[in-house]
């Protein structure tokens, strides 16, 4: 299998698919899908005789267990058009390969991002970094897009002026705003994408950038169907649980050490086809974990430790 072609990914290529006012992500290229990843992990040099079901199975399998290098090997390429506030987080993930607009050889366009008013709120009393929940009322919300919109206009006006005075292009760009919208080649592998998505989808990511994650993700489903589906079922929809988090789970589902022997032993059984119960167990270890009390002693976590704990349990995602 010298190329992997994936039909799915062959039609968007070059597709422009909107995001915020006036930007946008295309997929410009791509280097294997679902395929490069089994051809890698297996070493093979052809299709053998796998099935679907146990390509995915074995994709599940390297991606749970953290075997990333074969996810490496797939690599997409995109055009990205961003605000330059959303393009300085952005470049923070620096396992990508970049190449941006240049404002010293080329006049920028006069194009800014005006946010849409349900994105205008005030900022968040618990986080120092992000805005609150409830946006603006409509009112003040058009008065601020004016306000914003007033602004850039004056700001590409004054570039223009220091243009037409002869300054140079490299100097004259530093009167425009963060607003203003750049553009670049952004080329990834998989593994370092899934990566970059993982923290830009989460909730505490700006919502900005969020937007972008959200379209770049159906973009990789498009191309690497089981993998992504492996990403979002661990990863995304999945939490990680500290030591002394797992001792608190344990408490509460009444597991104790010999319960945690004695299911390993089961499963171990189950593996080798024998799926008779050990009748030599006293009756209480056979019974269910939810039977047995699970507040028979207090929790080791802190009142914050365990806010954050009961935050996993009841959201799902990590804290």
């Amino acid at each position: 299998m010298a190329h992997c072609i994936v039909p799915e990914a062959e039609a968007i290529l070059d597709k422009a698919f909107p995001v915020l006012d006036k930007g946008f992500v295309r997929l410009v290229d791509y280097l294997g899908g679902d395929q490069r990843i089994v051809q890698a992990a297996r070493v093979s040099y052809g299709e053998g005789t796998k099935s679907y079901r146990e390509d995915a199975a074995l994709i599940d399998y390297l991606l749970r267990h953290e075997h990333t290098s074969p996810f490496e090997q797939v690599v997409l390429t995109f055009h990205i058009k961003l605000p330059i506030f959303v393009a300085r987080q952005w470049i923070r993930h620096r396992t990508a390969r970049v190449n941006e607009i240049s404002g010293r050889y080329s006049i920028m366009k006069d194009e800014f991002f005006i946010p849409e008013p349900e994105a205008l709120a005030p900022q968040s009393e618990d986080n120092k970094q992000g805005r609150a929940d409830i946006p603006f009322d409509p009112a003040t919300a058009e008065r601020i897009r004016a306000i914003l919109k007033e602004s850039s206009e004056l700001s590409y006006q004054q570039y223009q002026r220091l243009l037409d005075l002869g300054l140079a292009r490299e100097i004259a760009r530093i009167a425009l705003p963060l607003s203003l919208y750049t553009e670049w080649y952004w080329q990834i592998d998989l593994h370092n994408l899934f990566r970059f998505l993982m923290l830009r989808l989460d909730k505490h990511a700006q919502r900005e950038i969020r937007q972008y994650a959200e379209v770049i993700l159906d973009i990789v489903r498009t191309v690497a169907p089981a993998a992504t589906a492996s990403f979002e079922k661990h990863i995304l929809q999945g939490v990680r649980f500290s030591g002394p988090e797992m001792e608190e789970l344990r408490r509460r589902l009444g597991l104790n050490q010999r319960d945690r022997t004695d299911a390993m032993k089961s499963a171990e059984h189950k593996n080798n086809g024998d799926s008779t119960p050990d009748t030599n167990k006293p009756r209480q270890f056979l019974e269910p974990a939810a039977s047995k009390p699970s507040s028979s002693s207090l929790s080791l976590l802190s009142k914050k430790e365990l806010e954050r704990f009961e935050e996993k349990l009841k959201t799902g995602r990590q804290g």
